[in-house]
């Protein structure tokens, strides 16, 4: 068995892992880079012969675990794709979105060279590559066992990290010899809003943890609405602006969850109009409520008394550029838009419009990775270049934590400590001080942790115990 970390180590976008048995290899997620230097990331060449996979495995829709999955396809892979069917279902519209932004990118960079003399800028890959990926898409179930490749047999369980997000358990044969290695992929929290809680598992040798929180924690539920509460309350009494950067897919879907319950207890009034400003909004949400059955008890409880759980009153989509630029002209609304990061889409627009004035207000319910517009933000630039122009940020600034899809230490914590086998943790997905106190946790637990480096290789039995096990 043999393990190479090819992405999210280190940083919390990019996810990507190799994984081989004999003949057969398997690739792990395959995401973008978000944040400073994204570009070249994304586009530099792969590690591994794209033709030479049997098959792709997808944790969960999110643009940084599934992003690269059409410039593979364009390379040269034609094996299956495996995810759960509402992955499935949101990929496609993502990855469409992404043809979308980044042939717009594309023909303005081409723009600014042009009067430079410079080449045109190619975007990373175009529709054709995006549908033929989508056509290579197979639905999973979860709790089944499948055959991925000869010799490799994977389960899908349920994450609780957005819909359709999976925890996936690998069994690999290997000298007469069977190696478990799990997957975390993104986890969810142990207590949940939305989503179930994460599947609980006993048994692995070897076990790829997540750590984007894995050095903080969370405030509660109740906490976290409180806050959200405060928020909305003196924006209202102020007649602000809300800008809050969202990722479209789950955040998104939370947020509207919130505001329908803020109308139910009358404090968000339905005068207050909420713009949904994203092409694929529409299509995510109508995905979201085409699984309900997969939801939490709280949400299951909402739509049998009636309720439409992600369409507040007053929620209004917004599909076409005009439209969105209309929004500039009202002072008092609530703006939903992408990217979750604020390092592309239409939030941009609205930053650039709304950031100067000290009566709005930006909140930021999500991961900011670094070198991303909306770090850069709350790092606490006072003058930025948005869409070219400087702009002076005035804007009062709130960051939400407690609405991440993300579990925090305790959860992590909790979640590793159902396996009952000592296996090793790897450490991923999470700045080098996040991942570095995980895996100190980990550690005080009477763990194994190893925090892999970009381009590491574990091969069992040889070098699976490095130098950099904390021990």
């Amino acid at each position: 068995m043999r393990l190479k970390v090819l992405g999210a180590a280190g940083e919390v976008t990019g996810s990507n892992y190799l994984l081989e048995c004999g003949s057969s290899r398997v690739l792990i997620d395959c995401g973008m880079y978000q944040g400073k230097g994204d570009d070249e990331k994304n586009r530099a060449q792969f590690d591994f012969v794209p033709s030479s996979l049997n098959s792709v495995l997808l944790t969960h829709a999110h643009i940084d675990h599934s992003g690269r999955v059409p410039l593979l396809v364009q390379k040269g892979f034609k094996g299956k794709i495996w995810a759960t069917l509402p992955t499935v279902e949101l990929v496609s519209v993502l990855w469409q979105d992404s043809v979308r932004l980044m042939k717009e990118e594309a023909a303005w960079k081409t723009r600014k060279n042009e009067r430079k003399g410079l080449p045109p800028v190619e975007p990373l890959y175009k529709e054709e590559d995006a549908q033929k990926a989508a056509h290579l898409l197979t639905p999973a179930t979860y709790d089944d066992k499948i055959e991925v490749a000869p010799g490799i047999t994977v389960r899908f369980r349920d994450a609780g990290h957005i819909l359709g997000s999976a925890i996936i358990e690998v069994w690999m044969e290997e000298d007469g010899k069977e190696v478990k290695v799990v997957f975390s992929g993104d986890l969810g929290p142990q207590q949940t809003v939305m989503e179930r809680n994460p599947a609980d598992i006993s048994r692995a040798d070897y076990v790829i943890i997540e750590s984007t929180y894995g050095d903080r924690s969370h405030k509660s539920n109740k906490e976290t609405r409180e806050e959200f509460r405060q928020v909305i309350t003196e924006a209202l009494k102020s007649k602000a602006k809300v800008m809050i950067p969202t990722f479209v897919v789950d955040r998104a879907q939370r947020l509207l969850y919130e505001m329908m319950l803020l109308q139910k207890e009358g404090i968000l009034r339905d005068n207050v109009p909420i713009f949904f400003d994203s092409p694929m909004g529409v299509k995510a949400t109508e995905i979201y409520n085409s699984h309900l059955s997969l939801f939490s008890g709280e949400i299951q409880n909402h739509v049998k008394q009636g309720d439409d759980p992600f369409t507040p009153n007053q929620l209004h989509y917004v599909e076409s550029v005009e439209d969105s630029r209309r929004i500039n002209d009202i002072k008092h609304a609530i703006v939903l838009a992408g990217s979750g990061m604020c390092n592309g889409g239409r939030i941009v627009h609205h930053l650039k419009h709304g950031v100067w004035n000290p009566d709005n207000r930006i909140i930021f319910v999500g991961y900011q990775a670094r070198g991303t517009l909306g770090r850069r933000i709350i790092d606490g630039e006072k003058i930025l270049r948005i869409a070219g122009e400087e702009v002076t940020v005035n804007a009062q600034l709130h960051t939400i934590n407690g609405f991440s899809a993300h579990a925090d230490r305790e959860d992590l914590l909790a979640w590793a400590g159902n396996f009952e086998t000592s296996p090793v943790f790897f450490v991923t997905h999470g700045e080098p001080k996040s991942s570095q106190a995980l895996a100190a946790s980990l550690q005080e637990n009477n763990l194994k942790a190893v925090v892999p480096v970009i381009g590491e290789e574990f091969v069992r039995g040889h070098s699976l115990l490095p130098d950099n096990v904390i021990k």
